[in-house]
């Protein structure tokens, strides 16, 4: 295995990484890979690369393939996350057919490389709604929710939802719960559109993480006044049902997004996201460091160097013009 990219290289959006003990391999899954994969013949798939340290990757190579089954989603394959749940590794992403509303499903494979193949014909969120960034959560029982996004395209001001799965992930065994909407954020601001004539409330990416003290949080990113940001809530009563109660502060507001977390092999809580939200050629991996002390999340460190050239936003100000050229810190 050639780890021939550098973090500082891979243009990627809403970043999922899923760390493999066994493999000693993290591995990065993403919907697009720019300039990297020379089948544009093909280009309705889902890909990941491999790293050993988080800073040196894999080439890409695709997972799941879009053209070679009888798929109804041939566009957006957006925000693709993989799982470990019960034995085998579950691919959800959202996906669009030709005149339908986004929705989000399941696909499944025994090795975190795939290839990967629906669990069921039918998406997992709810007909008619329009949906994306599906997340799984495992509750108390042990009972599987894919946690999701409302788009605020269809309803305003946009929601982060839940429905109930099958033990499998095929389909609904419930009907959605509205957890909370993205204006129940005391830092959140209305999203325009470029001549300012119209806007509305953005809930993307939710990631669920039960905390050190027993405290469920999710992490979820909308808007600020200054650009995209990451912050997170948590639930009263820690299940997924909540309520949910908004922090004041987002996690990280420099104009990037759509974070997760996981453990690194050597223990320590760490989180990914994209940065800056800008055209996907500008659009970076960070990975951050992070406390969990106390009930509360906090950044100690960025370690993949990607922040100081895509910050953005307020910290755009105050940010050296010169390039910074060392991306490991040393």
């Amino acid at each position: 295995m050639d780890f021939v990219l550098d973090v500082k290289d891979i243009m990627i959006s809403d970043p999922y990484i899923l760390a493999v003990p066994e493999e000693g391999l993290y591995y990065m899954y993403s919907q697009f890979v720019p300039g990297y994969y020379a089948d544009t013949n093909r280009p309705n798939g889902i890909f990941a690369y491999a790293s050993q340290d988080l800073i040196h990757w894999t080439m890409p190579y695709r997972v799941f393939d879009g053209n070679d089954i009888d798929f109804w989603g041939k566009y957006d394959f957006w925000a693709p996350e993989c799982h470990y749940w019960r034995g085998r590794y579950y691919l959800i992403s959202s996906f669009r057919g030709e005149g339908t509303l986004r929705r989000c499903q399941c696909l499944v494979s025994d090795k975190p490389t795939g290839p990967f193949r629906p669990v069921e014909e039918e998406p997992v969120t709810p007909k008619g709604w329009h949906c994306l960034d599906g997340t799984l959560y495992e509750d108390r029982a042990g009972k599987p929710w894919m946690v999701f996004c409302h788009e605020w395209l269809q309803v305003g001001d946009g929601q982060i939802a839940a429905i109930p799965l099958s033990d499998d992930l095929g389909h609904a065994v419930g009907e959605p719960v509205i957890l909370f909407r993205a204006s129940d954020a005391p830092w959140a601001a209305p999203f325009y559109s470029k001549d300012k004539k119209g806007g509305g409330w953005v809930t993307d990416g939710p990631f669920l993480y039960r905390m050190t003290d027993g405290s469920l949080a999710m992490l979820w990113s909308n808007f600020t006044l200054n650009g995209y940001a990451v912050g997170y809530a948590k639930s009263a009563f820690g299940d997924i049902r909540g309520p949910w109660i908004q922090q004041p502060d987002p996690l990280f507001f420099h104009d990037g997004g759509h974070a997760m977390l996981f453990h690194s092999f050597d223990g320590r809580l760490m989180m990914a996201l994209h940065c800056p939200n800008t055209p996907h050629t500008d659009k970076r991996l960070l990975v951050f460091e992070m406390e969990d002390k106390g009930g509360k999340l906090s950044v100690i460190n960025e370690i993949t160097g990607n922040w100081y050239n895509g910050a953005k936003g307020p910290a755009d100000h105050w940010v050296y013009k010169q390039p910074y050229v060392d991306k490991r810190g040393l």
